[in-house]
Formats: C-alpha cells, structure tokens, sequence
C-alpha cells in the first residue's frame, strides 16, 4: 500500500501542473516582495504568495488577486523565478474550481460568449469607423487588429480613430478583418481560463490564417506582447510606435503644429516597456513634436511604476488608497508636466479615472500618443 500524498506535494503538484514549475527555483529571499509596487500600498507580499503556495493554499484567495503582472519583480529575482508564471498557475487552480473575484466574472463571462471583455457585440467590433471600413484582403499589406478597449470602450475609440486617419495619411496600406476576430485572449489567461485563453487565440489564428495575415499593427502593447510570445503563428508583429517612428523618420508624416503643451511626460506601459523592451520608439515620437519638451517622471523606461490595469487589473475592484494609477499620476504632476502621454489602453483607462477621483482635470490631460500626433499633423 502506498503511503499518503501529504498536502506539500499535492499542492506543488497542482500548481506545477498548472504551469507553475519555477514554484521549486524560489529561495525565498524576499527581492521580489521589496521591489513589487503593490508592496507599498497593500498587503499584496509575492515572497508569501510563492511561499503558501510551496506549503499550503490557506490566505492565498486573499491577495493573490493583486498582482498587475508588471514584470517587475521578475526582472529582478537574482534566481530567474518566473514568478508570473507561479501566479498565473495557482489562479488557473482558482478559476478551473469557480473561485473567479465576482468582478472578474463579468468581463471572463463576457469574453467567453462576445468575444470581448466589454460586453459589446461581435458584429459592432468596427463601428467606430466612421463609414465603410477598409477590409482587410490578401492583397493588403497590414491587418490594424484593434484591442477590444479601442473598440468598446467610448474614451479609447478616439485612439482607433486617430490610429487609423495617422495609416491613411501616411498611406499605408491597411485594412480590418470583420465580426469573426475576437480579443487577443490575454486578459483570460493572466486570470487563469487557460482554456478560454486556447479557444480566443485557436480561432484569431484560423482567421489570420485563411485570410493570409502576415504583418500585424496593433496599439495594446498587451495584444502585442501575447501575439509575439504566445501564438504559434509566424507574423510581424508591430507595435503602433515602432510604425510612427519609422513613418516620421522617413517624412511619410511630418509633425508641424504646435499644441502648446511646453511640457510632456511620457509613462512607459509595462507590457511595452519591461516585457517588451520597447523604450526608445515613443520617446523619438514625442520628441518629433513642435514645442515640445519631454520631461521623465522620477521613475521611467525599466523602473516605471505600473498603473494596475495588467493581470486583469482593469476590471479589479480597489479600495480607495489601492490604486498604482493614483501614484503614477502624482508622479507625473510632479514633473510640472501639463499632458501625461503613454501608448495603452489599460494605462490610458487607468490614469484618466486616477485624473478624475483626485481632481486633477485642471492641471494634467491624459492622451495617447497616436492623438498627439494626430493633432501636430492638423
């Protein structure tokens, strides 16, 4: 008779099965705990996370919800601990059992039967083209896949629009696939619906496929960061950024007017910056302006401050005083800065509630920079 399976090793087997296998790597020396943002503002502690999860499940439902998958404290674990993906694991363990916060239920619920974290329907995914929309065919040379946010969300249809008339003018040859697309899937699989995530991504990959898509635009650094690492296609993923820059740098747009914003300060998105290695893009963009001057925050390019909205953060009830987008933006207000620039849907969501519940309107506006640079072309 073999002998019982004691808790330990049924729950490092759970959370390994689950993906979790750098759970054996960490030795527990705390860095992670002392360089989380989170850290600061909650009782969120990765090192006790990782712990309970090499021990025992009991606390970990508790906080183990905060964590915004900035890259942090992975690229700073002196043992190469892939902490998120120890995280992503245990709450796989959490969401395959109904364990889900109730505000995340929505937009998961949402995803799994539109298509899209935002409750929008699949056929009106490209309605904020004003008219008939340029389809995508084999002929074209871009796909713009649009994050659900720049779809749905009313404040972040302004960046579709201004990503779009900014390909036009340029002349780029682009179009949109129709109702069938559906979300890049990311949000799922941070929460843990790894089979939710699967179903997303199997039928973006059919689609791209039969449609021929080689070359891919996209504004979420999340949609980019989950095509590149995550999808088993062969395509070029690039980030609306790297395209602008390399537009401005050829003349193809030539930013003229000023705005008479003097000062600029630009927040790097964790999934472009830290995951991505994205830094230098967006700043020669910003600095392409008439007028202007780009101040950086006291933390910017690897040490930028999270806004919270990764890891399903967006749709996260916070208490007040728990909230990364309310430090950022006092960070940002510091800098003397008038306009607050970044390239995210998440982070553009995030900072301008952050404006608005701390009554900031008056002193900084929040924009993407494919608005700005729309408005210096005009």
């Amino acid at each position: 008779m073999s002998a019982p399976v004691t808790p330990y090793l049924e729950i490092s087997q759970v959370i390994e099965e689950a993906g979790g296998e750098a759970l054996r790597k960490c030795y527990q020396c705390g860095t992670c705990t002392g360089t989380c943002p989170w850290s600061s503002i909650t009782e969120f502690n990765v090192r006790k996370l990782i712990r309970q999860g090499q021990f025992g499940f009991d606390g970990i439902e508790e906080f183990m919800w905060h964590c915004s998958t900035c890259n942090f404290c992975v690229s700073r674990c002196p043992r190469g601990v892939e902490i998120i993906d120890v995280i992503r694991a245990v709450r796989r363990a959490y969401s395959e059992g109904g364990l889900l916060p109730e505000s995340l239920r929505v937009f998961v619920g949402s995803l799994s039967s539109r298509g899209n974290p935002w409750s929008g329907e699949p056929d009106e995914r490209n309605d904020w083209y004003e008219g008939e929309y340029p389809h995508f065919s084999e002929d074209t040379e871009y796909l713009y896949f649009t994050c659900c946010t720049v779809c749905y969300d009313p404040r972040n249809i302004r960046v579709a629009r201004a990503t779009a008339e900014i390909l036009n003018r340029a002349g780029i040859s682009w179009g949109l696939l129709g109702a069938d697309i559906n979300c890049c899937g990311e949000s799922a699989g941070k929460v843990g619906d790894t089979a939710l995530f699967e179903r997303l991504k199997n039928n973006n990959e059919e689609i791209f496929k039969s449609n021929k898509v080689k070359k891919i635009i996209v504004n979420s650094p999340h949609c980019y960061y989950t095509f590149k690492q995550e999808y088993d296609g062969k395509y070029e993923i690039i980030h609306i950024t790297e395209l602008l820059a390399n537009l401005i740098r050829d003349g193809k747009i030539v930013p003229k007017k000023d705005l008479g914003e003097t000062k600029i300060t630009y927040h790097d998105p964790c999934y472009l910056g830290r995951h991505s290695g994205i830094y230098g893009a967006p700043r020669d963009i910003l600095r392409s302006m008439p007028g202007v001057e780009l101040v950086e925050m006291e933390k910017s390019r690897e040490q930028a401050m999270c806004c919270g909205g990764g890891g399903g953060g967006l749709w996260t009830e916070r208490d007040k005083g728990e909230r990364l987008s309310d430090l950022r933006l006092e960070e940002a207000l510091e800098t003397g800065a008038t306009m607050l620039a970044t390239t995210c849907p998440y982070c553009i969501s995030m900072l301008e509630d952050s404006v608005k519940t701390t009554n900031a309107d008056e002193k900084i506006k929040v924009k993407d920079i494919t608005e700005l640079i729309l408005d210096s072309l005009e």
